[in-house]
């Protein structure tokens, strides 16, 4: 290790503190996954990184490196500049990873080192750190997970932010997922992280519910959309008392539709997932809702989805163990919500 080198442990500490997180490796690199909240100051990009990797095959490491040297050396001030916008109101130091805390990340600290900006590598790079993710989430400990689970339509999100606003601790899991968790959920949403930086996301949150602590989650399927919620973080979102939150199905349409904004622009959007229902609800259902869809009929779509589709599914996540909740009256449901979540933290088995 360099004299300038940390390990993971050190460099989090100091993420901890407010120091500024560089990733070196190509913007494909950084979009699959990177050490959250991480900004991308990329010493190669894509089309140059494969170039590098082809001429270390065919010609050895003295080839690769010159070729490396005279394609980085005219950005040398610009990457500099890069990071000291980047470090504006920041704590110093900078720390810089790469894949395996290898040549670029090296290359990157020296260059700010030498002009002045305090920067250390991290030893390991960002393999490390994919490492360390996976065995808190197959491995770690965090506190316990109360959730809130219901039919479609009831707004557990809408609690979930309202309770977050007030201060209780919040795993919002369809926010990091960046998917509302159906079959309708990516709609007007922009696209879903890769599964690598789901993940880090998570360990971001996770880590913030040490044992003895607890925060408030909505319960999900195995799958948020393509994603797939750790094994061990879906059997926590199981085990705990369920704050089953009740509603008539016209108020579960209003909500509905309130969350879908602007449907007739996305019209186009739901023919697919009305079609794939198809093996589940039959020719003719399917066709009728698609004549709801092409005449605009937001209420009646909303509904009838609601009847033929997602209370059949969903019925069955009802536990048996669990406080039912009507929040059809909204103020009066919610105070009971809060009630109830004092009552299970106060429950001494």
């Amino acid at each position: 290790m360099s004299s300038s080198a940390l390990t993971l442990d050190q460099a989090l500490a100091l993420r901890e503190r407010g120091s500024l997180f560089i990733d070196a490796r190509t913007p494909a690199e950084y979009a699959e996954g990177t050490i959250p909240r991480a900004v991308n100051v990329p010493i190669f990009d894509d089309e140059e990184r494969a170039r590098v990797g082809l001429l270390y095959k065919e010609q050895g490491k003295a080839a690769a490196r010159r070729l490396a040297v005279e394609l980085v050396s005219p950005r040398i001030p610009a990457l500099i500049r890069s990071v000291e916008s980047a470090l504006e109101g920041r704590r110093p130091p900078v720390v810089v990873f790469c894949w395996r805390g290898g040549m670029r990340s090296r290359a990157l600290t020296t260059f700010l080192e030498l002009a002045g900006v305090p920067a250390r590598q991290l030893e390991g790079g960002h393999k490390a750190f994919r490492n360390h993710v996976l065995d808190f989430l197959s491995k770690g400990e965090w506190g316990r997970l109360l959730v809130l689970r219901g039919l479609t339509g009831v707004g557990k999100t809408r609690l979930l932010v309202r309770l977050k606003e007030e201060g209780y601790p919040v795993l919002d899991l369809e926010g990091l997922a960046n998917h509302r968790g159906s079959a309708f959920g990516a709609l007007g949403l922009a696209p879903q992280p890769p599964q690598k930086m789901f993940e880090a996301l998570l360990w971001d949150e996770l880590r913030k519910i040490p044992p003895g602590a607890y925060a408030l989650a909505e319960g999900e399927s195995r799958h948020i959309g393509r994603l797939i919620l750790p094994k061990r973080l879906y059997q926590a979102l199981q085990s705990e008392t369920t704050l089953w939150i009740s509603a008539s199905l016209e108020h579960r349409v209003r909500v509905i539709l309130d969350d879908y904004p602007a449907l007739d622009s996305h019209r186009e959007s739901f023919l697919r997932p009305i079609r794939l229902l198809r093996p589940r609800l039959g020719g003719k259902a399917v066709e009728e809702l698609l004549q709801m869809l092409e005449a605009g009929d937001w209420a009646s779509l909303a509904r009838s989805l609601m009847e033929l589709y997602y209370d059949p599914l969903y019925e069955h996540t009802r536990p048996q163990k669990l406080i039912d909740i009507d929040i059809e009256a909204q103020e009066e449901g919610y105070a009971r919500l809060k009630e109830a979540i004092r009552a299970i933290l106060n429950y001494e088995c």
